[in-house]
């Protein structure tokens, strides 16, 4: 069963110790990519959704269960229109289209990422093993790969 800490800020970019205390339960292999994920959706929150307005207030809810980590962050602005579709942006797109650099990070990161239907919520789960690879022999983590692969596989096929 997950238990959900929060911690909220005003609108602000300097972000380091929210940052820190949100990566603080994480796996130190996974630092800088959730790092740089949590921050593009922490700016998206203070910058695009809060306007930078120090009365409004960025909140983070944050858990650890069944193998994934999970943030939901929230903001007061006016909501987000989320893209049906964003693909790979192109060298000569604008970082700042409707499916800009940051949604990409985002989708990059996580595993998981939606918003709430009025767009002032964003979901982001990242699945971590609770298997100690480091531990294992090399033929049982290529055993324990081989698994997730067939797993994953599987997972790929039916939700395409």
């Amino acid at each position: 069963m997950k238990r959900w800490e929060s911690i909220s800020f005003t609108s602000t970019l300097y972000l380091r110790p929210i940052l820190d205390t949100l990566l603080e339960p994480t796996p130190d292999l996974l630092h800088d990519e959730l790092r740089l994920g949590l921050q593009e959706a922490l700016v998206n929150a203070a910058k695009h959704g809060n306007q930078l307005d120090p009365q409004k207030i960025v909140s983070v809810r944050h858990a650890k269960g069944k193998g994934y980590y999970w943030w939901i962050i929230s903001d007061q602005g006016a909501g987000f229109e989320r893209p049906t579709l964003c693909g790979c942006p192109s060298p000569d797109e604008k970082a700042v289209s409707d499916c800009g650099r940051g949604l990409f990070i985002l989708h990059q990161v996580f595993d998981q990422v939606l918003w709430s239907k009025d767009g002032k919520e964003i979901y982001l789960a990242k699945q971590v093993s609770t298997l100690p690879l480091v531990a294992l022999t090399p033929t049982a983590f290529l055993k324990v790969v081989e698994s997730l692969w067939r797993r994953w596989s599987a997972i790929a096929i039916r939700s395409a």
